[in-house]
């Protein structure tokens, strides 16, 4: 999930680039809201790293009007005991790499922003491509006839795309306060009306209690932040909260198969530098509250006992971007 790009002072008839990385690292596994600090101790928790580039173009027509085409490119790394023949066995990890889910969208601004210069709202609707590649290929060691490894699909967690072209609603607005301080207030929302893309997780083979999370379900996304900004010079200070995940249900379609649904809520300090044409902005969203929620295939496994899948949770993510005004 990419923030649409600031592009309020772009001029009309004007295009704005923009780039955007972010990189985290998740460890820490929670069931529900409750962290397995054990795994940790063990050493049987899953580690995976992501770093992702988010490369967006902005047409701005007009002072109402923007459209943005956003292509992100994608690394991963996990490594986990369980998917290489048990805990028993030393740690290995699994790769993927490329092309992401590719976004579109326009965008309008409620209000005339030459006669409203002190606060608006922007709407934005947009399609997700399925371009990312959802059944990612690498090798899981000490499985297969021989005890070796065999080529399988990757976890859910890094593969390039979730297979389902699915619609984006975003909502974007400001309240400029003062000349120097000024509120903000953001939501995206990514429908996936597709129930699952067919592709196998192999979680039967890890245990026979799962094998109603045999396939990959096609889950819906959701973000909000709400904060404030405040100007010294070209300098803009920012903090606010931040809450993103995956809903149990989707909007549209079935929600069965396999999902790790849950959310992160964190709090969200960012720095903004604006000469000229171009604007430098960092953010470092840090956890304050983690929670993996029911799926419906745990609930549909709670017959006998409470079932709660977990999920593995970062501490932050760092995000580093350049807009440029072309």
């Amino acid at each position: 999930m990419t923030e649409h790009p600031d592009s309020t002072s772009a001029t009309e008839g004007s295009w704005v680039f923009n780039t955007n990385t972010r990189y985290f690292m998740s460890n820490k596994h929670f069931k529900g809201d409750v962290y397995q600090k054990e795994r940790i101790k063990l050493g049987n928790e899953v580690i995976n790293h992501q770093f992702a580039v988010d490369l967006s173009l902005i047409r701005v027509f007009n002072n109402r009007w923007s459209m943005m085409v956003d292509v992100p490119i994608i690394s991963n790394v996990r490594s986990s005991k369980y998917e290489h023949g048990g805990n028993a066995n030393p740690r290995k990890s699994m790769h993927s790499f490329g092309l992401g889910d590719i976004r579109v969208a326009a965008y309008r601004w409620l209000f005339n922003p030459v006669t409203n210069p002190k606060a608006n709202v922007q709407v934005g609707l947009g399609i997700k491509f399925a371009t990312g590649d959802y059944d990612y290929m690498d090798y899981w060691q000490n499985q297969g006839a021989d005890k070796t490894r065999e080529l399988r699909t990757v976890d859910q967690s890094i593969q390039l795309g979730d297979g389902g072209t699915g619609l984006t609603l975003e909502i974007n607005s400001f309240l400029n306060v003062q000349e120097n301080f000024g509120l903000y207030a953001n939501a995206f929302y990514l429908s996936n009306p597709r129930q699952n893309n067919g592709v196998r997780t192999y979680r039967e083979i890890v245990s026979a209690t799962l094998a109603n999370e045999a396939i990959s379900s096609v889950p819906d996304q959701f973000m909000a932040r709400l904060g404030a900004n405040y100007a010294v010079d070209k300098l803009i200070i920012s903090g606010g909260g931040r809450i993103e995940g995956i809903p149990v249900h989707d909007v549209i379609g079935g929600s069965g198969d396999f999902r790790r649904p849950g959310y992160v809520i964190s709090a969200e300090p960012s720095l903004t530098y604006q000469f000229g044409k171009v604007n430098l902005y960092t953010s470092v969203p840090v956890a304050v509250y983690r929670k993996r929620t029911q799926s419906v295939t745990d609930r549909a496994r709670s017959t006998t006992a409470f079932v709660n899948g977990d999920a593995a949770f970062a501490d932050y993510s760092i995000n580093l971007g350049i807009s440029i005004k072309l």
